[in-house]
């Protein structure tokens, strides 16, 4: 086992375990640094596996703006900062399907290449890796970004009280945004 091996176990660990406290956090901003820390030990395994590339692409596209896009959306919801038993859930339905998805795709993986030695392509560069994103992988990527837009849109809706509700009651009857000012329509 040599250095690099080492070194890539070590940061995998790292991945593994700042992914196992991102989901068991009750605080959520822990929770999105936690996040920091995982995606920058995988960008530090590309490093190991001199992908330098994908490693600064990583740090420069999830670290730097996935990143911040959560944590503005917990600044924009309002969400709580600290603890939040509300969210408290129990782990044993996740803990099933993770090891459920994590054993089927063990299984599949076994299956697939049965302990043989796959051939690696020869080494890439900015430019093919380029001709590949906006070639055949471009739907994906802006698949995803519709999916994180939508999901900020949606969270700042399920977070205002007043959406989905009726106004305020005056005598009985709802009341207009306009009439409940002082001074009332002009």
């Amino acid at each position: 086992m040599t250095g690099a091996d080492v070194l890539l176990l070590a940061l995998g660990a790292v991945a593994v375990g700042a992914g196992v406290l991102v989901v068991t956090t009750k605080h959520l901003v822990r929770a999105g640094l936690y996040l920091v820390v995982c995606l920058g030990a995988l960008a530090g395994d590309f490093l190991v596996l001199s992908a330098e590339l994908v490693a600064w692409v990583q740090v420069l596209i999830y670290v730097g703006a996935v990143v911040v896009l959560l944590l503005f959306a917990v600044m924009l919801t309002r969400a709580p900062i600290g603890a939040s038993d509300d969210l408290d859930r129990p782990g044993w339905p996740a803990a099933l399907i993770g090891g459920g998805a994590g054993l089927g795709l063990t299984v599949l993986l076994v299956d697939a290449y049965r302990w043989s030695t796959v051939a690696l392509p020869a080494a890439g560069t900015a430019e093919r890796l380029g001709e590949q994103i906006f070639q055949s992988w471009v739907l994906p990527f802006e698949v995803l970004s519709v999916l994180l837009l939508s999901a900020l849109v949606g969270a700042i809706v399920l977070s205002r009280p007043d959406i989905g509700r009726a106004g305020p009651q005056r005598d009985g009857r709802t009341v207009d945004l306009v009439d409940s000012l002082p001074g009332g329509r002009r």
